[in-house]
């Protein structure tokens, strides 16, 4: 059997893990130990994120083509590989919450919906709060002026004589 037919099935698979991913991103994974590779591994299935090591040449030839090919500059050393379905922001926040809570490892690149971010530009992503955070600080900063103004209209209508609860009635 030539070897591009052993490895043409590891080619799928990666290709199939990118299909419908919002995102990926190239981990520098050197010096980590198996306890904290064991950890990272088990924080990343708990988000949702499937987490691996490929070859690098695997990867290249499983991306060129697609929305990801921006990361084939970066396959070059010790890489595993972060990606995300659901949320395109959350394979860069799970790794990076591994990294700075170990001090090891490296968000090196990534590919977010399309658009190909370096070293500076993943670890930005890696910021950006989960869509539900985000729809939760909108809604709260929406129900406070709600809330303020209830509070006038009642106080205004207890100033002009009968208190709120008889007013309603």
């Amino acid at each position: 059997m030539a070897k591009v037919e052993l490895k043409q099935p590891i080619i799928d698979e990666i290709k199939a893990q990118l299909e419908g991913a919002g995102s990926i991103v190239v981990v520098d994974y050197r010096g980590i130990t198996v306890a904290q590779d064991t950890e990272l591994r088990k924080q990343c299935r708990e988000a949702g994120v499937t987490y691996k090591v490929y070859k690098n040449t695997m990867v290249k030839r499983a991306v060129e083509g697609t929305e990801f090919e921006g990361i084939i500059a970066d396959l070059e050393g010790t890489n595993s590989f972060a990606i995300s379905k659901d949320d395109a922001t959350l394979a860069a926040r799970t790794i990076a919450g591994f990294i700075k809570k170990n001090k090891i490892g490296v968000l090196k690149s990534g590919v977010v919906e399309g658009t190909y971010y370096d070293e500076k530009g993943i670890a930005t992503i890696a910021t950006i709060p989960s869509r539900e955070e985000l729809l939760g600080k909108f809604l709260g900063s929406i129900q406070s002026p709600i809330a303020n103004f209830a509070r006038v209209i009642k106080q205004i209508a207890e100033k002009d004589g009968e208190p709120a609860a008889e007013a309603a009635e």
